[in-house]
């Protein structure tokens, strides 16, 4: 019985949020990132903070879209909270900078309380990297509330200590070849109205859709549910770093992992197509298998996409159904794409940096 209701139940309640609920505007998405972009190169610090990094000594590992719940049937995390410790047991005895790029905890769905309650050993993981000075959380549309000094004080400071800031984004700048090269970290949904700042959506997922998902235990990326909207996303967030010299994005807030303004199944395919080219069997079956699997997640995706240059970059997320986790790592000169399974780091694409700095127009 249940899962015939999780049949009827799961389509047309996308269907509702996805009439309902506004869709990004790419003059909106474009004003809102312009703005912080400009905020943090002016030195706004309550922005985020600009830093700049050399290639190859930059040490980053990029999460976003934890969705931290409470551990109940409708949190996203709990699948992948095990393969998420290890990761950041991983980096940070490889003296990694963490940067958790929005998101982390699902505020729609639950109250601060219950969330730090319910996952404070990941909490503290976290916590370790702020300590050695190697930290930098940026708020999200689901976690929206830590931009505010009251609920910062009160759930995260007991955590995270004194030392603890939340921004809007990140400015990374890296010297190559007479040129400075700027990467800008932010979750994403700036001006998507589905997402920011829509009392709809908010109301939405907390009393309509989270019920719906305890009641029949399903277990969804509610941003990614509607594919057309995600690749719509990501093309506009694509299209705004073409605006600005030599400048990329990391984004989050779509789950879909997107590397050098290419994503995964897109990568996926044309790897199979060059292994079955070259006669090899072993690559072309695990090729096989891993598109199955993401292609079975994406499940509709239809909108095709232009995007010649490699200046968007998107984490995915970390809580995929099968506990998988994505991320971006900026290390040893170069970039990634990286994916932890079952406690294990898997590089699925990566570029030095100075190949993607030279691709660009001079």
């Amino acid at each position: 019985m249940k899962k015939l209701l999780q049949k009827i139940f799961r389509k047309p309640v996308i269907w509702l949020a996805d009439r309902i609920s506004s869709k990004p505007d790419s003059r909106l998405v474009f004003s809102s990132l312009s703005q912080l972009r400009e905020d943090i190169l002016k030195g706004k610090q309550e922005k985020g903070f600009l830093l700049s990094v050399q290639p190859e000594k930059a040490r980053f590992i990029i999460f976003s879209d934890q969705h931290k719940g409470a551990r109940d049937a409708a949190d996203d995390f709990m699948p992948a909270a095990d393969n998420y410790m290890c990761a950041l047991d991983w980096y940070y005895a490889q003296d990694y900078t963490l940067v958790n790029l929005g998101d982390c905890e699902e505020l729609w769905e639950n109250t601060p309380g219950v969330v730090i309650e319910k996952n404070r050993l990941s909490l503290l993981e976290e916590a370790k990297f702020l300590q050695q000075d190697k930290y930098y959380r940026i708020f999200g549309n689901h976690d929206l509330e830590w931009n505010y000094a009251v609920p910062r004080m009160q759930f995260l400071k007991p955590l995270f200590g004194a030392k603890l800031k939340v921004h809007e984004g990140l400015i990374l700048q890296f010297p190559y070849d007479g040129e400075t090269y700027s990467i800008l970290l932010t979750h994403g949904h700036q001006g998507d109205q589905r997402s920011d700042g829509n009392a709809f959506s908010k109301w939405f997922v907390a009393a309509i859709w989270t019920p719906i998902q305890r009641l029949l235990d399903i277990r969804m990326n509610t941003v990614s549910d509607s594919f057309d909207l995600v690749d719509r996303h990501n093309v506009v967030m694509y299209e705004w770093t073409l605006q600005y010299k030599n400048t990329f994005l990391i984004s989050g807030h779509t789950h879909k992992p997107v590397f050098a303004s290419l994503d995964h199944i897109d990568r996926l395919t044309k790897q199979l197509e060059r292994a079955q080219q070259a006669g090899d069997t072993a690559l072309a079956i695990r090729l096989k298998n891993d598109l199955a699997k993401r292609e079975a997640e994406y499940a509709g995706k239809q909108f095709v996409k232009t995007m010649a240059q490699p200046t968007y970059f998107n984490t995915g997320c970390c809580c995929f159904d099968d506990g998988d986790i994505t991320g971006i790592e900026i290390s040893e000169g170069f970039i990634r794409l990286i994916k932890w399974e079952e406690g294990q780091r898997r590089v699925l694409e990566e570029s030095p940096l100075y190949y993607v700095f030279e691709q660009l127009p001079a």
